[in-house]
C-alpha cells in the first residue's frame, strides 16, 4: 500500500515536481513512507568528506562511505538537471519501500535543495560491465548463469511483485550491481515508470533508455505505448552481452 500511495500522488503532480520548493514539500507530506533522511553535513561525515570516489557518470557520482553502524555504502551525489527534481522523486518514491533480493536497497537519501545524495547498500564487486566487459573475464559460466537468473527474477518481481508494476527502462549491465557473493541487483531507478497491475500498456512522452539495450517500439517519435516487454527486450540484449 505504501509504494501504491506515494506513487499515486506523485504520478499526479509529477509535471510540478520541477521545483525545489515542491519537491521537499512531497519529501515532507510523505515522509512516513520513505527510507530515512540524512542531512548533506551527515553524507560529508559518512564519505570523510567524500574522499573515496567509485564512479562517475554525466549525471552523478558516487562514493563509499561508512554509517556509524560500521555498514558499508555507497553514496550517489546527483548533479543538476532540468529533470533533476523528477528522476530524484522517481528513485526514491520507487525503490525506497522495494525489499528484494535482486533489487539493490536504498537506505536513504538527502535533499537539501541542489544538495541531494541516495545512500545505498555498498556492493563489494561493483557492476557487471566491469566484469564482462575486461579483456579477461573473470566470472565462469556457472557464475554467469546464476547471474542471469538473479536480473530475470529481480525483473519479475518488478512486474509482478509488487502492487504497481514497475517498467525500469535502463536494464544494462552498468546498472546491475554485484555484491560481496556476486549476487545481482537492479539499481538506478531513475526512469521508472509505474502503473497499475490490471494495465497492460503504458504511455510515454519520450524514449528512455540506452541505444543499444532499448526496445525497438521505444525508438519512434510518437510513442503510442509500450509494456513491461521493452524490459524482457533489454535483459535479452544483456544476455548476450554476457
Amino acid at each position: 500500500m505504501p509504494i501504491v500511495a506515494i506513487f499515486l500522488i506523485y504520478k499526479n503532480r509529477r509535471r510540478h515536481l520541477a521545483t525545489d520548493k515542491n519537491v521537499e514539500e512531497f519529501l515532507q507530506a510523505h515522509n512516513n513512507f520513505l527510507p530515512k533522511r540524512y542531512s548533506y553535513s551527515n553524507i560529508k561525515k559518512i564519505t570523510r568528506n567524500f574522499k573515496h570516489e567509485l564512479g562517475e557518470g554525466g549525471n552523478d557520482s558516487v562514493y563509499r562511505g561508512m554509517l556509524r553502524s560500521e555498514i558499508e555504502v555507497a553514496i550517489k551525489i546527483l548533479k543538476q538537471s532540468k529533470a533533476h527534481g523528477q528522476d530524484f522523486i522517481s528513485e526514491v518514491a520507487t525503490i525506497g519501500r522495494i525489499h528484494h533480493v535482486n533489487v539493490v536497497q536504498l537506505i536513504g537519501f538527502c535533499f537539501e535543495g541542489s544538495k541531494q545524495a541516495l545512500v545505498y547498500d555498498f556492493m563489494t564487486n561493483g557492476s557487471l560491465d566491469k566484469h564482462i566487459f575486461a579483456k579477461e573475464g573473470d566470472l565462469y559460466y556457472m557464475k554467469l548463469y546464476e547471474i542471469a537468473l538473479g536480473v530475470a527474477r529481480g525483473i519479475e518481481y518488478l512486474h509482478r511483485g509488487c502492487d504497481m508494476q514497475i517498467l525500469h527502462f535502463d536494464i544494462k549491465p552498468h546498472n546491475i550491481l554485484l555484491d560481496k557473493n556476486f549476487t545481482p541487483k537492479l539499481s538506478n531507478f531513475g526512469l521508472t515508470k509505474l502503473y497499475p497491475t490490471d494495465r497492460s500498456i503504458v504511455s510515454l512522452t519520450a524514449a528512455r533508455g540506452m541505444l543499444g539495450y532499448m526496445a525497438p517500439e521505444l525508438f519512434y517519435k510518437n510513442i503510442v505505448g509500450v509494456s513491461y516487454k521493452a524490459n524482457v527486450y533489454s535483459f535479452g540484449m544483456l544476455l548476450m552481452e554476457m
